[in-house]
């Protein structure tokens, strides 16, 4: 769908209070939130040296489950207490910390995974601590799901957004290409100490109905903000009425964008 830009990608992390509101809801973040491609999963379980992997800004657990059900040994790291006390409550094992200063106390891992959080993490603070608890041949991989509905849809999203928050740029550039910047900032940060660079696209697809869609837009990083704005029940209303026009529900055919790197 046309989105809202991303924040500026090296100052984004600096958002700590964006960064650490998605504990208040946390049942519903875990509900609503897309899963992974097994593809992805696979993929890099296959490129690590074993499966002793460290989820960073593990949330509520998704992303560690997938692995744990693919035979991974998975620690989790989040910043917020709240995600972390739902993810145990699934079967994670999670330690509450900014990545970035987590006392990593001499433990090692052979892959170190973040799905949807990179962007909240300092790109150099947060690549040397991957190089720091990654062990020689170990696997950083970096990985983003692309929400992208068919075009018809995108374009009357587009249109709730303007109507709703007209001094807010929506950007017609594909979502695609618009996560792209936080595969750029993921790279640039990289230090010496990776290798073998790749990006990769992963497709994945999924029906969403009506409701399971405005779920998913109330977990979004900026929906505190726009709920404290009186603008949250606007967008959601106007968003439903577009999914309600083309028979309440609709299926969203895009791609996991990812980027990994070996620790040399």
């Amino acid at each position: 769908m046309p989105t809202l830009p991303p924040e500026p990608p090296r100052e984004i992390h600096q958002h700590r209070e964006m960064a650490e509101s998605f504990g208040s809801g946390a049942e519903l973040y875990d509900r609503a939130r897309p899963r992974y491609p097994d593809a992805l999963i696979q993929a890099v379980v296959a490129a690590a040296p074993s499966k002793d992997f460290l989820d960073v800004g593990c949330g509520t657990g998704i992303t560690s489950r997938q692995f744990q059900a693919a035979g991974c040994k998975v620690l989790g790291v989040d910043v917020d207490e709240r995600m972390a006390a739902y993810a145990r409550g699934t079967g994670v094992e999670v330690e509450v910390s900014p990545f970035e200063s987590w006392e990593a106390r001499g433990r090692t891992f052979d892959a170190v995974v973040a799905g949807m959080t990179w962007h909240w993490i300092d790109p150099a603070l947060g690549t040397a601590k991957a190089a720091e608890v990654l062990r020689s041949g170990g696997v950083l991989a970096v990985f983003w799901y692309v929400l992208q509905p068919p075009p018809e849809l995108s374009e009357a999203f587009a249109a709730v957004y303007r109507e709703v928050l007209p001094d807010s740029p929506v950007s017609q550039t594909s979502a695609l290409r618009a996560y792209d910047a936080f595969l750029d900032r993921a790279a640039d940060g990289l230090t010496g100490a990776f290798g073998n660079v790749q990006r990769l696209h992963f497709p994945w697809s999924r029906p969403y109905t009506r409701d399971e869609w405005l779920d998913q837009i109330r977990t979004g990083g900026n929906a505190k903000q726009l709920a404290d704005a009186g603008k949250l029940d606007a967008i959601l209303d106007g968003l439903g009425a577009a999914i309600d026009a083309v028979g309440g529900s609709f299926t969203l055919e895009s791609t996991v964008a990812t980027l990994t790197a070996t620790r040399e």
